[in-house]
């Protein structure tokens, strides 16, 4: 039985859920792993998360299909990116398969916070990590705590996909050969100041370009780039300190085998910008949130899409994205893992 919530009206926010998952990595190994109601931390004041930072997430969300199934989006890409940030920070993988597992038992024992169909509303899923024990040195913990919480979040967009308008900052999200690709807290924490600066000065998003030179585009505080040029092909912004979203590749794929475009992931010179067609975000949280507007230091690029819509191929790629997701069009195998 679904709880008595205004699932059209859920900010994107959090919501304390009926369970959560956790594990401890203690003595080399983790334990089992169990789902619990205490929604609480408790750790030292000593704990190397609160003093370096050692810590990094995931998320992907859970969804009502058409027909009524609870489902989930590539958690195995999750898992596997992870890993990865995992490896990057010294701290222990989470083994892929419970990973798996664990994401979809968090989900089941919530499943009354699940939106229902149509609602615009979603089951958010964060899966976490950091290291727990007293650190005073710097140096690796050496017992970790990874836990998985659940919060049913509105649609990111509020009536309906407006275009926005976004700045080039002169400020860096990442260093050259240092954690842009992997999803560490610490990544988030440097775009803070970035970001309430950018929204004080009316702008929803920072542009940032490559750390080394400043010559090329790379991403957001929070989300990849998407750019459509006036040939209608999709071109995304390739570079080692870009984070390697599960959304665009996602679309990567429904652009090439489904839709049928030319697809180029390469270097984009921000000279560029001015010959795109169309520009987006794209991520866990809005698919695609198109750009309308890219100022660059008191010059204004106005996309040809304009700012009232998002144009028609921004549009294509993300009706059929979530139409995979929500199970109205039919996706790659293993993409949609059911939960009941």
């Amino acid at each position: 039985m679904a709880k008595d919530i205004d699932w059209g009206n859920l900010p994107f926010g959090y919501m304390e859920t009926s369970k959560s998952f956790v594990a401890n990595w203690k003595d080399g190994a983790w334990d089992e792993g169990t789902l619990t109601s205490n929604h609480t931390i408790t750790m030292s004041e000593c704990a190397c998360v609160l003093q370096y930072a050692q810590t990094c997430f995931e998320g992907l969300k859970a969804y009502t299909t058409s027909d009524g199934k609870v489902v989930t989006f590539r958690p195995d890409l999750n898992a596997d990116r992870m890993a990865d940030s995992c490896t990057r920070l010294e701290m222990p993988v989470f083994p892929k398969e419970k990973f798996i597992q664990a994401v979809i038992d968090v989900v089941k024992a919530n499943l009354d916070y699940v939106p229902p169909y149509g609602s615009g509303a979603t089951l958010y899923i964060r899966p976490f990590m950091f290291g727990s024990n007293a650190v005073i040195g710097v140096k690796p913990a050496t017992e970790f705590q990874f836990r998985i919480l659940v919060t049913p979040v509105g649609p990111y967009f509020k009536g309906g996909v407006k275009p926005i308008k976004v700045r080039i900052s002169d400020r860096d999200r990442a260093a050259p050969h240092g954690t842009g690709d992997i999803k560490a807290g610490l990544n988030y924490a440097m775009s803070l100041y970035n970001i309430v600066d950018a929204h004080n000065c009316g702008y929803a998003e920072n542009m940032y370009t490559d750390p080394a030179t400043h010559t090329y585009i790379e991403e957001t505080g929070g989300a990849n780039i998407l750019f459509v040029d006036k040939k209608g092909t999709l071109i995304t912004p390739k570079s080692g300190s870009i984070l390697p979203s599960i959304t665009r590749r996602s679309l990567i794929t429904v652009a090439k085998d489904i839709l049928g475009m030319k697809v180029e992931e390469r270097k984009v010179n921000k000279k560029e910008l001015k010959k795109f067609v169309e520009c987006g975000l794209c991520g866990t949280a809005a698919v695609i949130s198109p750009i309308g507007q890219i100022d660059d230091h008191g010059k204004s690029i106005m996309l040809p899409s304009g700012m009232e819509n998002i144009g028609p191929v921004m549009q294509k790629l993300r009706e059929t994205l979530t139409g995979i997701q929500m199970g109205t069009v039919k996706g790659p195998e293993g993409w949609v893992v059911e939960i009941n």
